[in-house]
C-alpha cells in the first residue's frame, strides 16, 4: 500500500455520507471512494447472510481499486460482516460502526438513554453485548425506526410525513425520561436539524461518525499510510439508480463527485 492510495467507504445507501464527511474533515488529504448498495436498501430487514455477501462483494471491489483501508459506514453491515471481513483481510485496516452506548452512558444525567436504530441493529448480539458491557448502570430504551431510511434515501429531510414519523419515534423516549439519544444508524445524523426542532434543547444527541474518523486516522498512522498530497474528488458508485443518487447528492453532500453504476 502507498500513502496516496484511496480509502473505501461503504453503506447500504447514502447514510454513510455522514461518516464520509467526518473522514474528509479530519483527513483532508485522503482520496475517498464511496459505494452505496442502493439496489438492496434497506439493510435493516435483510438477513445477516445476505448483508455479509454484499459486504464481501464491496470489499473485493475496493481491493480491486487499490484501497488502503475499508470503512463500513453502516451499523447493520458492521454487525453482519465486520468479524468475517477481518478474518478475510487480516492486514487491511478496517473500521466498522457501533451505536455509541459507552459515551451515551457517560453523558446521561437522568440515567435513561434512548436509541434510535434499525431493527437489525437492535436485534443483534453485538448490540446486546454493548449494553451488557457499558450500560449496566443506566436504563436503555430502544426504538426501531422503520421507514426513516427510505425517506432519507429519497432526499426527504423535512417533509410533514417525515416529521410525523420522527415525532412518533422520539416521543416514547422522551416520555421514558431519556435525556441522551443515540443516533444508531448513519442515516440519522441528516435529521439533526429536524430533531433540534422536535426535542427539548437539553437533549444530547450522540452518533459515532467522528469516532470512526479518529479510529481510521489512528490505524493509518500506525502503518505510516496517512496521505500528504492533494486528494482527487470523491468517487461514488451505487447499485441502485445512478440518476437518483446524482439528483439527491447535492442535498446531502456539498462537494463535487462523480457517480457511477456499481455492477454487482
Amino acid at each position: 500500500m502507498v500513502k496516496s492510495a484511496p480509502i473505501g467507504v461503504f453503506d447500504s445507501g447514502v447514510g454513510g455520507l455522514t461518516v464520509l464527511d467526518e473522514i474528509q474533515q479530519l483527513l483532508p488529504h485522503e482520496s475517498l471512494l464511496y459505494v452505496a448498495d442502493g439496489g438492496n436498501i434497506p439493510y435493516g430487514e435483510k438477513t445477516p447472510a445476505f448483508i455479509l455477501e454484499r459486504s464481501r462483494r464491496v470489499a473485493e471491489f475496493f481491493r480491486e481499486q487499490g484501497a488502503k483501508a475499508f470503512v463500513i459506514a453502516c451499523n447493520t453491515a458492521t454487525v453482519a460482516a465486520v468479524a468475517d471481513l477481518r478474518q478475510d483481510y487480516p492486514d487491511w485496516p478496517l473500521v466498522g460502526m457501533e451505536p455509541a452506548v459507552k459515551p451515551a452512558a457517560a453523558a446521561t444525567r437522568s440515567g435513561v438513554v434512548g436509541v434510535l436504530a434499525t431493527t437489525g441493529t437492535l436485534q443483534s448480539a453485538k448490540f446486546a453485548a454493548l449494553l451488557d458491557r457499558f450500560a449496566t448502570d443506566v436504563r436503555v430504551i430502544t426504538q426501531p425506526c422503520p421507514g426513516l431510511v427510505e425517506l432519507i434515501e429519497s432526499g426527504d429531510l423535512n417533509s410533514p410525513e417525515l416529521r410525523q414519523m420522527l415525532r412518533g419515534y422520539v416521543e416514547p423516549l422522551l416520555s421514558a425520561g431519556c435525556d441522551t439519544i443515540i443516533l444508531g444508524c448513519t442515516h440519522y445524523p441528516f435529521l439533526k436539524p429536524l430533531l433540534a426542532q422536535l426535542l427539548p434543547p437539553s437533549i444530547i444527541l450522540i452518533d459515532t461518525g467522528a469516532a470512526v474518523a479518529r479510529q481510521l486516522m489512528r490505524l493509518l498512522g500506525e502503518r505510516d499510510l496517512l496521505a500528504t498530497g492533494n486528494p482527487v474528488p470523491v468517487q461514488f458508485w451505487t447499485s441502485g439508480h445512478v440518476g437518483h443518487l446524482r439528483n439527491i447528492l447535492p442535498t446531502l453532500w456539498k462537494h463535487p463527485g462523480v457517480v457511477r453504476s456499481f455492477d454487482a
